[in-house]
């Protein structure tokens, strides 16, 4: 006979303190405390506990009786389903504030790092419609929300394509109006679900590996340009030539569409970066430009997902750099080259390391495209390729540029940096806890002497961080 699940408390009248860590927000009972999503602070809830440990709880509010002045309307019909822009229902200069919070805790908690100047936060002017990426998941098993559950109807159709739901990988939540991209990405996938709709289109199901139609990408561009890659897994002749059909439908209702590419998935995962594109009508590419210069992007490409935000953040890592013109800069995890041709202008060389192979072809090309030719770039695992070696080669960095993974930098890296000694550490992070795990690693021979958040993803808990370290002057030169 099964133990009889115990049943978890509900918390009633309890106030919202303060936000945690994924977006949720959080409350203390007694020496409890409690973690909960899509509420803000001072909000006065009931609590349904779903999940409690010793000294922590989760739970999901399920009843307001005072709704906080920091509390706004969210202004998408999926907030609360599709798992994603989980702030939404805070102001945003509170969202704001709060990163700030954030930055400073972890890199004061974590880090037991001193700060002697914590410039404010970089806000984004566009708080919506502010990505140049999106991708798109179709589905054959279509979620339905808890209004839909309810009304115990049987629903005719269970294809959708839109956003995969946290904690259901197989499970796709239709979405009709996303705030994430220009208004044509909407269009664009709305459309091509309609024609999927109308000629009987296979989605895919995740669990048999079985349907035509997989996922999709749209890409905008600061110069205008737009991108459109539709995944399909192909079996036979007539699945090629209805694809075909359909991005032809595409290329005639989207005329401004300056890429439209395809790619030929029969594998059990939608990555993409050993398979080959093609090219259904246009070029294989498109362009963003910065400052004048033009950076080539393809559908492999990485390039930071809000355009302008990422601007002001190179602007504030070369800034930070304090480059005269006769620098040698070592820029580490260097992707397409951006920030590395970013700052060649300002430099007297610059050398970039990246694991992807395909990247640093496309930073070979960003150079070149931009008549810059005082860049040198290396591809493979960056502790395997920062050696002591390699910089006995190619000379010691005067600065290093170093934008990690969210993972933070392999401690085979750090130490040859702090070997390296260069005289100033310019360190770009999409994680500030990482981020100050490894300042505390380089405070030995290094000093923070500034940090400057800048807000790259409106409505999210997420964060960039820039922070310049300088060598103490007992291990200067």
């Amino acid at each position: 006979m099964s133990r009889k699940k115990k049943e978890l408390p509900l918390l009633e009248k309890i106030t919202i303190t303060d936000v945690a860590a994924e977006g949720k927000a959080l409350a203390k009972v007694n020496d409890l405390v409690v973690f909960v999503p899509y509420v803000v602070p001072g909000d006065v809830v009931d609590l349904q506990v779903k999940r409690k440990k010793h000294h922590y709880a989760e739970a999901v509010a399920v009843r307001f009786h005072e709704k906080s002045p920091m509390r706004v309307e969210p202004f998408c019909r999926h907030y609360g389903v599709c798992g994603g822009c989980k702030w939404q229902c805070l102001d945003y200069a509170d969202q704001i504030r709060y990163k700030q919070k954030q930055v400073f805790d972890n890199l004061t908690r974590i880090g037991k790092i001193e700060l002697p100047e914590f410039l404010p936060i970089l806000g984004s002017a566009y708080t919506r419609f502010y990505r140049n990426k999106l991708e798109y998941t179709f589905s054959n098993k279509r979620w339905l929300t808890e209004e839909e559950v309810s009304q115990d109807v049987k629903y005719d159709q269970m294809n959708a394509v839109g956003f995969h739901i946290p904690g259901a990988f197989d499970k796709v939540l239709a979405i009709e109006k996303c705030w994430l991209q220009d208004d044509i990405s909407n269009q664009i996938r709305n459309s091509i679900r309609d024609y999927a709709y109308e000629h009987g289109l296979e989605f895919f199901n995740l669990r048999t590996q079985e349907g035509m139609l997989r996922n999709m990408m749209v890409r905008t561009s600061s110069t205008g340009e737009l991108m459109v890659l539709l995944q399909c897994k192909i079996v036979s002749d007539g699945e090629l030539l209805r694809m075909k059909e359909l991005l032809q439908f595409v290329g005639d209702r989207f005329p401004q569409i300056t890429s439209l590419l395809y790619v030929i998935n029969n594998k059990c995962n939608d990555t993409i970066g050993d398979l080959q594109v093609e090219v259904f009508k246009g070029k294989d590419h498109i362009f963003e430009e910065m400052e004048g210069l033009r950076f080539k992007v393809g559908p492999k490409s990485f390039y930071q997902t809000n355009s302008e935000q990422a601007y002001n953040l190179y602007k504030v890592a070369r800034g930070f750099a304090g480059l005269t013109g006769n620098e040698r800069v070592y820029d580490l995890y260097t992707g397409t080259g951006t920030i590395a041709n970013f700052v060649a202008r300002q430099a007297r060389q610059v050398i970039g390391i990246e694991y992807v192979p395909e990247a640093i072809e496309d930073a070979k090309v960003n150079s070149a495209l931009n008549g810059i030719d005082n860049t040198l770039f290396y591809a493979g695992d960056m502790k395997d390729i920062l050696t002591e070696d390699f910089i006995r080669e190619h000379g010691r960095p005067d600065v290093i540029i170093t934008d990690p993974p969210r993972a933070g930098m392999h401690t085979d890296v750090i130490n040859v940096i702090l070997a390296a000694a260069p005289g100033r550490i310019v360190y770009v992070s999409c994680n500030p806890a990482t981020q100050a795990r490894d300042l505390q690693l380089l405070d030995v021979k290094y000093k923070v002497t500034a940090v400057q958040p800048v807000d790259m993803f409106p409505h999210t808990h997420h964060v960039e961080n820039v922070v310049l370290l300088e060598r103490r002057a007992d291990d200067a030169e």
